[in-house]
């Protein structure tokens, strides 16, 4: 073998020797440690339900709205590319990030300016393109995928069927738009997973992006030289 390969082999150990072990896990402000004896309590009825969260209709949405007495009325449709619906009697709405009460109620009063008398309009989404969180970098299905009330981090990067072989856990960065600001959130997938601390909430429209570990991709390259060495390669990785 040659001495170039074996330094770099050297190199490698000695880069990644000492990450190895873990702290036990500890209570925290977020997360109460149950001792290996005793078994963890049942979840309340509140513990089973999600915070409510606004459902907003946007651009090739699939909805269904009923008006009340007037069937010729009610419909399922798709909103348009630019946000809008177009109804009998209503005409055209824009529809675009409104509730389903909200578009509702505008409907009813498009109605009534129709000179429909007292229109009681239900609204509900059928199906949603547009409420999804775009999951990028190393994990093992990239995509768009649907958000929803209980949407978090460790949930959707699950949707993601998890993290790659070379990902980097402790780089995991959620991209998000605040009154038109751009920030960026920067997360230790691990810890979260330990408890660390909380487990943060994924909205419509978030980017996740999953960082890449050179370290990982350098055990690989040498794991693939193995057969060339006259002994083990033994390394720690994070």
């Amino acid at each position: 073998m040659r001495t170039s390969q074996i330094c770099a082999a050297l190199c490698l150990s000695a880069l990644l020797a000492g990450c190895g072990g873990g702290e036990p896990l500890r209570s925290t402000a977020d997360l109460t440690v149950v001792p290996d004896a005793a078994s963890l309590p049942a979840p309340a009825r509140a513990d089973l339900v999600a915070a409510d969260r606004p459902a907003l209709i946007g651009p090739l949405d699939t909805i269904e709205v009923e008006v009340i007495n007037i069937p010729e009325s009610s419909r399922q449709m798709q909103v348009d590319a630019s946000g809008r619906i177009a109804m009998p009697l209503a005409g055209t709405i824009y529809a675009g990030g409104k509730t389903s009460e909200e578009l509702a109620q505008a409907i009813s009063a498009s109605l009534r300016a129709h000179y429909v008398r007292n229109p009681e309009v239900v609204v509900n989404i059928k199906s949603s393109v547009s409420q999804v969180a775009t999951v990028n970098g190393q994990v093992t299905e990239p995509g768009l995928y649907p958000v929803t009330n209980q949407m978090t981090l460790i949930r959707l990067i699950a949707s993601a069927k998890g993290l790659s072989e070379f990902a980097s856990s402790k780089d995991v960065v959620i991209l998000r738009t605040v009154n038109g600001r751009r920030m960026a959130g920067l997360y230790d997938f691990d810890q979260i997973q330990r408890g660390a601390y909380a487990d943060p909430l994924v909205y419509a429209n978030d980017i996740i992006v999953v960082g890449d570990s050179p370290q990982r991709r350098l055990f690989r390259s040498f794991v693939q030289l193995s057969p060339l060495l006259a002994g083990p390669l033994i390394a720690v990785l994070q």
